[in-house]
């Protein structure tokens, strides 16, 4: 198994991470109807950077150079949220590199969102898939995430994205 650190995104990264995301999301199909260009918006790693937290998962044994995969973490009301509402974090353009895939690497990137909202003290993660991404239901079942249907909403006609929704244990003292 690869040894996996997940670290936040650097400058340096930004090539890597806009290269692997396009792929993934390209090899997993997503991208066949990109009538909206958001082939683009997935490339523009700084945009996003400078909008919302991007983590990255790298290979250890690369000295921690070698990106395997990328996530953007957002909370309600930033420019890359969705479908968060207050108290909320949602997640998006969770990508793991075709030649990274089936090693844990998308499992790493969800588990240190769930651990960065907890620790923020929310209430949920929320997300949106595409209706065609079986893997990711899978992938977000094992989770426990379950469908929430007033989530679902289409970007672009013709592209449907479903609401999932992970409720938290919210600790008061």
């Amino acid at each position: 198994m690869t040894p996996i650190a997940i670290r936040p995104v650097e400058p340096s990264d930004f090539a890597e991470v806009s290269r692997l995301t396009v792929e993934a999301y390209r090899a997993d199909g997503q991208l066949d109807d990109d009538t909206g260009g958001y082939a683009a918006v997935l490339a523009d790693v700084a945009a996003r950077a400078a909008a919302a937290e991007i983590l990255v998962a790298a290979d250890t044994a690369a000295g921690g150079q070698g990106l395997l995969g990328s996530v953007t973490f957002v909370l309600p009301g930033t420019p890359y949220a969705e479908v968060s509402r207050a108290g909320e974090a949602e997640f998006r353009m969770l990508a793991v590199d075709p030649l990274a895939q089936r090693r844990g690497v998308a499992r790493r990137l969800v588990r240190a969102c769930i651990d960065r909202a907890a620790a923020l003290g929310c209430s949920s993660v929320v997300i949106s898939t595409r209706d065609i991404n079986r893997a990711a239901f899978a992938l977000y079942d094992t989770f426990g995430f379950a469908r929430d249907p007033s989530l679902d909403w289409s970007p672009v006609p013709g592209v449907r994205l479903l609401g999932l929704r992970l409720p938290l244990q919210v600790l008061t003292h």
